[in-house]
């Protein structure tokens, strides 16, 4: 197996080592041929690993953006961990998506294991649900993961504001403090995977931008990562005027749960049309999650069961 990575961004001479010392402790390991040119590298060997090696460099890459520097002892510690899971047997490293403040950010249950599958293989993603199944916190993970290995430029994370009918003069104080109830999960979202001495300056400088869905109209994203959330509240309208953002190098992921919409009975919601109306596009993933991948308080599962017996 032949796989070409490209280290986007990165600081090669911190990310080699002296002398490429984490390069050629990396080829003392594995038997695969590594060629390094510039910032494009070529894996050549065992598909488990290339595929190890090639998630070895990717973590590299998001330890170096996250402490601004990479020791050999970060490496040797990223190694240990990949290796032992490829000689177990054990593919949680396949599902890993991102390390985070609190440490890997990975599938946790067989239904986020394909949501992270599909994800990986599509520039659109649909991700539906009930409650707690993380669509959107692993959304979220895949595009900080996208932003620190320089995939993309910036993050754009939107939710319809339904409550304020996405008119929000009327409410007291500035953009962000009418909007900030409705857009909260998305903060926490992102509390969760970055430091906050990391996250205040993205935000400052408009890497990250958490906005309502009524403000994309008109703007065009290349390079960048789209999430809309709670997208069973966006109207059909709208639903097209955020997939129609998608600029060049652009990948989306549009999450929500079809039986919790709150938009008025006469509005269809967007996202339930747009299930059916995208089902035969090359590049559209679709990812039904379900009450087995609840992955919060345990008694989440229980309501959540309680009231679907209750529909039934």
């Amino acid at each position: 197996m032949e796989k070409t990575i490209e280290m986007k961004g990165v600081d090669l001479g911190s990310f080699f080592g002296p002398a490429d010392t984490n390069l050629k402790l990396i080829e003392k390991l594995f038997s695969s041929k590594i060629i390094a040119r510039g910032n494009l590298i070529k894996i050549i060997g065992d598909e488990a690993e290339v595929d190890t090696i090639s998630q070895v460099f990717h973590e590299m890459a998001s330890t170096l953006n996250e402490k601004g520097s990479l020791e050999i002892s970060d490496v040797e510690t990223l190694l240990t961990f990949n290796s032992s899971a490829m000689s177990s047997g054990d593919s949680k490293s396949k599902y890993i998506i991102h390390y985070g403040r609190k440490g890997s950010i990975a599938a946790r249950t067989k239904g986020q294991e394909r949501y992270i599958e599909i994800a990986r293989k599509n520039d659109i993603v649909f991700s539906t649900g009930p409650a707690g199944t993380g669509k959107t916190f692993l959304a979220v993970a895949f595009a900080v993961a996208a932003l620190q290995n320089r995939e993309v430029d910036k993050i754009i994370l939107c939710r319809p504001a339904v409550e304020a009918g996405e008119s929000l003069g009327f409410l007291p104080g500035d953009l962000k403090e009418k909007i900030d109830p409705y857009l909260r999960p998305l903060y926490d979202a992102l509390g969760e995977i970055l430091d906050l001495d990391k996250l205040k300056p993205l935000l400052f400088n408009n890497t990250i931008e958490i906005v309502p869905l009524a403000y994309m109209r008109g703007r065009t994203l290349n390079n960048a990562f789209m999430i809309l959330d709670e997208a069973q509240n966006a109207s059909s309208i709208q639903m097209k005027m955020f997939l129609t953002r998608l600029g060049v190098n652009s990948k989306t992921i549009i999450t929500g749960d079809v039986t919790q919409t709150d938009l008025p009975k006469k509005i269809e919601s967007g996202l339930i049309q747009v299930l059916n109306l995208l089902k035969d596009i090359d590049g559209v993933g679709f990812c039904n999650l379900s009450s087995a991948d609840i992955v919060r308080h345990r008694l989440v599962k229980d309501i959540i069961q309680a009231y679907d017996n209750k529909k039934n």
